[in-house]
Order: structure tokens, then C-alpha cells, then sequence
């Protein structure tokens, strides 16, 4: 997946930036000078036999029971490295953005992250982030949105 090209596809407007080298979302952070709570961070978790997107703020976890819950699955647990190596093929591991429709995969997001007007995310590269209004990316990845995030 091109990034820019599925936005530009589905009438997204967005800001892309190219940064220091940031191999985690509180890194990005950093680079971008947003607040951590700006950046939306994505979490693979497994279920089942599927695969969902979980985003939550940087400095957040996630909290797998609840996740669960809201996948309607007995348990989840975090997504391997080769698993999510798989599913992002051509991202590089650890820069994948938080649009999991073109993957194939539920979004679930942390209702946290309503609180700010826009969102800063890894765009697929350790070195490049994208800005863009969180009402579109709700648009975008029509997530659903509960409490999953812990300190």
C-alpha cells in the first residue's frame, strides 16, 4: 500500500513530513514536537482466527482484556513481529499506520483520541509521519471507538 496514494484516493487531505529516524511512537513524538497524545499509535492483536488494529495515544498501552471484550473474543494477545511483518509487507516493521482497512483489518480506537483536532502517524517509514485531521481518518477507518487504553 502507498499511503498517500489511498488517501489522495479517498479525498484525505494530510500533511506529510519527513523526520529523524523514530522507532517508537513517543520517539515520533519527539520528532514531529506534538504531544505523545497527538500520536496515534498502532497495536496488532490476534483473536481467533483474525487479526485486529488497535490505536491508542503513544504514552498508552492497551489493555488486552478489554480489548477482547470489544472483539467479542474469549482472549487476545499481541501480534508477532513476523505476523506483523506479514500483514505489512511493505512497511518497515514498527512504521505501520494506524489505517488498518487497506490491510484488511477492524480498527478499534481508543476514545482518548478524540480529544485532539488532528493526528500525527507513522507513514509506513521510520523517517516519514503524516498529519491528518482525526474527523477524516474516523472517516477513513471507521473505527470503533471504546475505552482500551491504560497509563
Amino acid at each position: 500500500m502507498k499511503l498517500d496514494a489511498y488517501l489522495t484516493e479517498h479525498g484525505i487531505g494530510y500533511e506529510k513530513h519527513t523526520h529523524r529516524v523514530a522507532y517508537t511512537a513517543q520517539g515520533l513524538a519527539d520528532a514531529e514536537h506534538v504531544s505523545g497524545y497527538m500520536v496515534a499509535k498502532p497495536v496488532i492483536v490476534k483473536g481467533g482466527n483474525s487479526f485486529a488494529m488497535c490505536v491508542v495515544a503513544a504514552p498508552k498501552h492497551i489493555d488486552l482484556a478489554r480489548v477482547a471484550e470489544v472483539l467479542h473474543e474469549p482472549t487476545v494477545r499481541l501480534a508477532t513481529e513476523a505476523e506483523i511483518g506479514e500483514l505489512f509487507d511493505d512497511c518497515e516493521l514498527g512504521a505501520e499506520p494506524p489505517i488498518g482497512a487497506p490491510f484488511g483489518l477492524k480498527t478499534v480506537m481508543d476514545e482518548q483520541l478524540r480529544e485532539d483536532e488532528f493526528l500525527v502517524m507513522q507513514a509506513g517509514k521510520h523517517t516519514e509521519a503524516i498529519k491528518i485531521r482525526r474527523t477524516d481518518w474516523e472517516k477513513l477507518c471507521q473505527p470503533e471507538v471504546a475505552s482500551i487504553a491504560t497509563a
